[in-house]
């Protein structure tokens, strides 16, 4: 599971928000995936929604179609999404476990993080996509529509 943030200047004033760590005006997209890279659930929020809001958001989604995964039990976060309350709280409130991946002691500069990078390709797999590179949509329903009709696209190009 990971977010990414992308300016929108054209959608709602609800929903919209100025991210004060990284001044992004827009929304964040949050993601979850399976070991693939494949897109399971998606949720577009306000760029001034936590993290950790923001997967609130995208747990309690699949968890109205959690048995469409029934082998789903531990999900893999990176560091945004830390904080052994929220962990916890996700852990009571919907048995799963969340791992957070953290780069290894010592480490300088760019590391590959393997569990974490999975999440990164499909952010990057998205970015070919014109409706997906920018934030176009009024609507965050729309947005995340899109991310679908992206990963329809990217399945079906592997089977053809």
């Amino acid at each position: 599971m990971s977010s990414y943030k992308i300016a929108n200047r054209l959608a709602s004033p609800e929903a919209v928000g100025i991210d004060g760590n990284k001044f992004v005006n827009g929304r964040k997209r949050h993601i979850l995936v399976d070991t693939l890279g494949l897109l399971l659930i998606a949720v577009v929020t306000a760029a001034n929604l936590d993290d950790r809001k923001g997967a609130t958001m995208l747990l309690e989604k699949i968890n109205q179609i959690r048995d469409r995964f029934p082998r789903l039990s531990t999900i893999w976060v990176d560091r945004g999404y830390s904080g052994k309350a929220f962990i916890l709280a996700i852990l009571h409130t919907f048995y799963w476990c969340l791992q957070v991946v953290v780069p290894p002691v010592g480490q300088k500069g760019f590391v590959v993080q393997q569990k974490r990078w999975v999440v990164e390709r499909t952010f990057a797999w998205f970015s070919r996509f014109r409706r997906l590179t920018r934030e176009y949509e009024l609507l965050p329903e729309t947005s995340e529509a899109f991310f679908y009709v992206g990963m329809i696209q990217i399945l079906l190009k592997r089977l053809a």
